[in-house]
């Protein structure tokens, strides 16, 4: 079964990490929030801080079939994409056709940092597009978008959506709607 990895920075976006982690563990998902320095205590963009299982320092053992999910908050986003061993384990686990998801400004700022998302098809917060599309990716205005192996989220408003379709992409459509009419969401 695959594993969610959900890689906390200082000034994350509350609800884009723990709705998608709620839904995620709903369908009996095995996640794990992992802080990116050596804190095992996170400052979100609101000021509340969490907890998580492990850091990046402690060392973490990614396999192919393994999600890594970067939660936006500009922040978070922009904490994220400047750490550099987080970075080259993303651009690994992508060349090797791992999966990876982002949402809000994670999409511009954390997969942006890929070197190529040509035919790629994401969504994201609203003026984070342009480095996706300079590198070949194709802006969609949805809830949450699955294109191959990159799953993405449009912001805090979607953060059901995107955690809806990560859990499709990795326990299938039936789950999904199980956890979703659980949660009574209605239907688009």
């Amino acid at each position: 079964m695959k594993k969610a990895y959900i890689f906390l920075a200082e000034g994350f976006e509350d609800v884009e990490a723990l709705g998608t982690v709620d839904v995620l563990r709903r369908g009996g998902v095995d996640v794990e929030l992992v802080s990116i320095t050596e804190d095992p205590l996170v400052l979100s963009s609101h000021g509340v801080t969490f907890g998580v299982d492990t850091t990046l320092e402690m060392g973490i053992d990614i396999d192919k079939d393994d999600i890594m999910v970067f939660p936006g908050g500009l922040k978070g986003a922009k904490n994220l994409a400047a750490c550099t061993p987080l970075v080259e384990e993303m651009k690994a686990h992508n060349e090797e056709g791992g999966p990876i998801a982002a949402i809000c400004a994670a999409p511009g700022l954390v997969l942006g940092q890929l070197d190529s998302l040509k035919g790629v098809k994401f969504t994201c917060y609203d003026g984070f597009e342009n480095v996706p599309v300079s590198k070949g990716g194709e802006f969609v205005k949805k809830p949450a978008v699955t294109s191959g192996n990159i799953i993405t989220g449009r912001g805090p408003g979607y953060a059901i959506d995107f955690g809806l379709e990560l859990l499709k992409f990795i326990k299938g459509e039936t789950v999904a709607e199980e956890v979703r009419s659980g949660m009574f969401i209605p239907c688009e």
